[in-house]
């Protein structure tokens, strides 16, 4: 046990700080690290740890994803009281963990973890072979240790639960399961700076046609291939538009990835930026005539928020999530993933030229968002002020 009686806000940053792929996950760590070093909660003490063969404090102040010093950490001490939070996702380390962090619990910290989305096991055949095995394992380990899970959209909330029904952990008492949104201003979120030579070259084609933007990594669920097949659909029909892919190459999209660099139409009105900075995104985000969100699922749906703050229109999917955080100022398609060779696609996007044309389509500035400092606050205040999150359905001994 540790001397000292200031209860300890335990941040668990493992994955980070071996690796920062400034990945959606690993912004989401470093802007909340950032706004906790202007409001930290009353009464604790933020503390960085993570996993080297048992878990470490890092030393000094905030590391914000700054490389640790192996001499000058120290293994982690606990008291009752302290509380453990799994803000980066960590499916490697955590089952590992499993019985240090039971005896954690044993010690009287309370153990919560986030959870960014379900999707490897919703859709194991979006991802490499044994993704759901790995997650589940992950899973698995935190539903039967935690106190409590948070979430970062109701979407993702409702279907843990919808899960936890169907197969109740065995754990020695109840799991509350909560959700909170995520901040949306980038530039609380350390961005990157600098527009090189290729991305300017995009941004000056960006006022020659309307240009559909897409953000994100590419991989099978967020249907990059779709879109292309329902651009395609439009210049075959005469209508002039451009598509911006900006994301690095993911898993199982090596066919994509050749299908965009080979095009007749890139470089003209076909652009993939696999490397822009934030600085870049932002200047696309203002450039461009509305962002494509053709994603088949997703934990959240950032780029909504960011391309709503730069008064970017937004055609969305019409999936749960983007509902529940573009509201009404986006415009939804419901074509089925793949179907006719995206037409079903084309058509909508043709439906949203001709409204954006009139100055019809739906605007996007108000819709709401929050902070990386508000949505901080809400995670603290699931871990802290006691409110009722939900309780999921689980097997007591």
């Amino acid at each position: 046990m540790r001397p000292d009686p200031t209860p300890q806000l335990l941040l668990d940053l493992s994955e980070l700080l071996k690796h920062d792929a400034r990945s959606g996950i690993q912004r989401v760590v470093r802007s909340v690290l950032h706004a906790l070093d202007t409001q930290a909660p009353a009464d604790y003490r933020v503390v960085p740890v993570y996993d080297a063969g048992g878990y470490y404090a890092v030393a000094g102040e905030h590391c914000a994803g700054a490389a640790t010093d192996p001499a000058s950490d120290v293994p982690l001490r606990v008291r009752a009281g302290d509380i453990f939070l799994g803000l980066d996702l960590c499916p490697d380390q955590i089952p590992g963990n499993a019985a240090v962090l039971a005896d954690l619990r044993r010690h009287g910290v309370r153990l919560y973890f986030m959870v960014y989305d379900l999707i490897p096991l919703l859709r194991p055949d979006w991802f490499d072979p044994g993704m759901d095995l790995w997650f589940g394992r992950w899973l698995d380990t935190v539903t039967g240790l935690a106190d409590g899970l948070i979430c970062i959209s109701k979407a993702v909330a409702d279907q843990l639960l919808q899960r936890l029904e169907l197969a109740p952990p065995r754990r020695p008492g109840p799991l509350t399961v909560d959700y909170v949104h995520l901040g949306a201003d980038i530039q609380a979120s350390r961005p990157s700076a600098g527009v090189g030579a290729e991305e300017s070259a995009v941004l000056a084609q960006l006022a020659r046609r309307p240009t559909l933007l897409m953000v994100g990594t590419l991989e099978p669920r967020k249907a990059h291939a779709e879109a292309l097949d329902g651009i395609e659909q439009l210049w075959r029909r005469g209508v002039d538009v451009g598509l911006v892919i900006v994301g690095k190459p993911g898993w199982q999209t090596a066919a994509l990835a050749e299908r965009l660099r080979a095009h007749t139409e890139f470089g003209r009105r076909l652009f993939w930026l696999e490397h822009a900075s934030d600085e870049a995104l932002q200047a696309l985000y203002q450039g461009s005539a509305a962002l494509l969100a053709a994603s088949q699922a997703e934990g959240f749906g950032l780029p909504l928020i960011e391309a709503a703050q730069h008064g970017l229109p937004v055609i969305a999917r019409d999936i749960a999530v983007f509902r529940e955080v573009g509201g009404e100022h986006a415009y939804y398609f419901d074509a089925a993933a793949g179907a006719d060779d995206g037409a079903m696609l084309a058509d909508a996007l043709q439906s949203w030229l001709a409204l954006h044309a009139r100055g019809a389509a739906p605007a996007s500035t108000a819709m709401p968002y929050l902070s990386w400092s508000a949505a901080t606050r809400q995670i603290l205040a699931a871990l802290l002020d006691g409110h009722q999150p939900r309780l999921a359905p689980v097997l007591l001994p």
